[in-house]
């Protein structure tokens, strides 16, 4: 069953919900992309929010729009990575319990990240039913509030302060794009970009190895996860029923990319920009690259989503 939409209004409430948790992250500039690119780029920096990505917007959403009684239940959540990190900080905020569902090849540092900020980490096996399954008999057992990782409205609105941010900042933006897994970011900054700079077109960027969100927008049905390995691991989730109508009436486009394509607009940014991040972010720079005509000549914004890499396993030599 559907839950509540979003709209643009719960995007604005959120903005107001979580400035004292989070950072306005800066918005950044570079002048050899854009000769590379033909385009006016302006990247929004999600790689310096808490805990490195922008998943700590949704979560400080959802956690703090809990009633108190909600709240006193505790959360918890299913992830192998940034989400799990950001429910297990903003709990950490509210002073209540979390519980976070995570396969048994979850990596060491995001392991260590989530333990710091204070939840209780069950593992899992490495299949997501494998995590569903085991959260379900968390929620059963603890009564904790569910926090889906993309597919809730409060984590969606949540996620859509960061390109109202951006459209707030940078007026005039032809193009506002997001890379797009589970789809929670691209809906939420549909909203924001829809709300705020309406003549944008808001586009999505996934890796061309799982297909599945361009595939749905363009047969207008959820496809599942192909499976495929990426090095875009962070993409390789599935839309929900809440984030997909948004997507469906608000993105224009969605488009894939070759998994070389994504490595060199990774290592492009580290070298050019100086500015860390992780494969699922490359994904809408490498789009501007492989599609050259997407964004020459125009004014583009970019929701760099995340920074949180193993630096001890890059995707080049």
């Amino acid at each position: 069953m559907v839950d509540v939409i979003p709209s643009f209004d719960d995007v604005r409430q959120a903005a107001r919900r979580i400035a004292p948790y989070v950072h306005r992250t800066p918005i950044f500039t570079s002048r050899s992309l854009d000769e590379l690119t033909g385009a006016t780029l302006y990247f929004k920096a999600e790689n310096l929010q808490k805990v490195g990505a922008f998943k700590a917007r949704g979560a400080c959403n959802a956690v703090f729009a809990l009633s108190e009684a909600e709240a006193a239940r505790g959360v918890a959540t299913h992830s192998s990575g940034n989400h799990a990190q950001a429910v297990a900080y903003a709990a950490g905020l509210r002073h209540i319990p979390a519980t976070v569902v995570m396969p048994e090849s979850a990596p060491p540092v995001k392991v260590a990240a989530v333990r710091d900020y204070g939840a209780e980490i069950v593992w899992a096996g490495s299949r997501p039913l494998d995590r569903e399954r085991k959260l379900e008999a968390v929620l059963a057992e603890t009564g904790a509030h569910f926090i889906h990782p993309s597919n809730d409205p409060h984590v969606i609105a949540g996620q859509g302060t960061a390109a109202l941010e951006l459209v707030t900042e940078i007026p005039d933006l032809a193009i506002v794009m997001a890379p797009v897994g589970g789809g929670g970011l691209l809906a939420g900054t549909a909203l924001a970009a829809v709300g705020r700079a309406p003549a944008a077109r808001v586009i999505g960027a996934e890796p061309a190895a799982v297909d599945d969100a361009a595939r749905s927008l363009q047969e207008g049905r959820i496809h599942p996860p192909t499976g495929a390995p990426t090095v875009a691991d962070g993409l390789c989730t599935f839309l929900g029923d809440v984030n997909f109508p948004i997507i469906q009436e608000n993105v224009s486009d969605i488009v894939t990319v070759g998994e070389e394509a994504i490595v060199e607009a990774m290592r492009l940014i580290w070298e050019r920009m100086k500015l860390l991040i992780e494969p699922s972010s490359a994904a809408p720079v490498a789009a501007l690259f492989e599609h050259p005509d997407l964004g020459r000549g125009q004014r583009v914004g970019i929701i760099i989503s995340g920074g949180n890499v193993d630096v001890t396993h890059l995707p080049w030599g």
